[in-house]
């Protein structure tokens, strides 16, 4: 078997991407093999490469943490789409191409006559995904489908920031960028399915990836509980789980939850309370829910004394599931997240080598992922229209002259 062969390797992505959605999408289709071409506007580029935190060499130069995260083993294009000759150098690419990725604003691509009716015209093969706040898809469009939006407004609209924080408190998001980044993870998967029917059909055909959609198909129990009950689930300890959530050690908090009796009575045992099994209070799921308080005082009189390794070793003795509350520095010195390699390192030539998290699948005949450095703006621009599309050199200097296209070398 190859040792370089990797599942996506002979696919071509173009990506017309910001921020973190689209090349979230693409860094995941570059670490399984995919040649990715990111379009970036000369004289600026992604605005995530003025997002800090920075790194800076002794030379000045300065690079954004958040960019190389996202952009690791992409080549970047520097090409200017409000020009005509750019828009003929970015079809002449697509012709060329599997993949493109896009999350501009709705109808952006359309008004530069480069979306995918036009596209698909030039290359019926290819696979156009569009990640949007609202959708785009023609037949599943609404009344939010033109506007905007950020994560955060996923998160709020879909329901999950409604049950995020305390009952007494405001909602509140989840993690910065979680609904940009499983909007990328669900993009991917969705281009790979397009890949996969292109084999039989032997055309391409249009990926609608809406930030809304994927939160709420994340947030798939709440839609259960309504369904099945009438009751909109609210912030705060649930009805009919306890105990559930992050309980006090000596030298942290460790994360705990009880779904059902039989883990119930598990940690009773791992606790020495087995007189807590067949208590009235305690002994189902929604009498335990209306005393969290009595669960709380129990759960950390009996973790007060213990370190969070030695609570969650005898917590699994019994057979119940738990784990540390951990920070970064945790994280990142954990002996079974390094085995598993998940945290990789990245050696970037102005950040030096700092460590990224990988993309989260092992498959057992694909080698470990590349780890070639975010490419700077224009890096690869001469080397794309030359040897790749065949553009003479004078071609190229005399867009470079117009501001066409960029190089990083001036």
């Amino acid at each position: 078997m190859d040792s370089t062969l990797r599942p996506l390797t002979g696919i071509r992505v173009i990506g017309l991407e910001q921020y973190m959605s689209a090349p979230y999408c693409t860094m995941l289709l570059a670490d399984a093999g995919a040649e990715v071409i990111k379009i970036e506007m000369p004289g600026r580029g992604d605005p995530r490469r003025s997002i800090p935190p920075y790194a800076t060499d002794d030379r000045g130069r300065r690079v954004a943490g958040g960019f190389i995260g996202y952009n690791r083993n992409k080549r970047s294009l520097a090409l200017n789409l409000r020009e005509e000759a750019g828009r003929e150098i970015f079809r002449d690419l697509v012709r060329q191409s599997d993949v493109v990725v896009e999350n501009l604003r709705p109808g952006a691509m359309e008004k530069l006559d480069l979306g995918y009716e036009r596209l698909k015209t030039l290359n019926p093969r290819v696979v156009y995904a569009a990640i949007s706040g609202f959708g785009r898809l023609e037949g599943y469009t609404g009344p939010y489908s033109d506007r905007p939006a950020f994560d955060i407004v996923a998160e709020a609209m879909s329901g999950m920031m409604n049950l995020v924080g305390f009952a007494d408190k405001p909602p509140s998001w989840t993690i910065y960028g979680l609904a940009d980044v499983y909007s990328g993870l669900v993009t991917a998967y969705g281009v790979m399915l397009a890949l996969f029917m292109r084999e039989h059909t032997g055309e391409g055909q249009f990926v609608d990836s809406s930030m809304l959609d994927n939160m709420l198909a994340l947030n798939e129990r709440m839609a259960v509980i309504y369904s099945f009950t009438g009751q909109s689930p609210e912030r705060g300890q649930l009805k009919h789980i306890a105990p559930r959530g992050a309980f006090r050690c000596r030298d942290g908090y460790l994360a705990v939850n009880v779904p059902d009796d039989i883990q119930w009575r598990r940690m009773c045992v791992a606790m020495g309370r087995e007189d807590l099994q067949d208590d009235p209070r305690t002994a189902d799921g929604t009498a335990r829910g209306a005393r969290t308080e009595l669960l709380q005082s129990v759960s950390e009189d009996w973790l007060g004394d213990k370190t969070r390794a030695e609570a969650a070793a005898l917590l699994e003795e019994q057979g119940v599931p738990s784990g540390p509350v951990y920070t970064a520095e945790d994280v990142f010195e954990d002996p079974h997240i390094a085995v598993r390699h998940m945290l990789v390192t990245v050696d970037d030539p102005v950040a030096g080598p700092r460590k990224y998290a990988r993309s989260p699948l092992h498959l057992s005949s694909v080698p470990e992922i590349p780890t070639e450095p975010a490419p700077q703006l224009g890096e690869h621009t001469r080397t794309i229209l030359g040897d790749l599309l065949g553009y003479e050199e004078e071609e190229i200097e005399r867009w470079l002259d117009k501001g066409v296209v960029e190089t990083c070398e001036g």
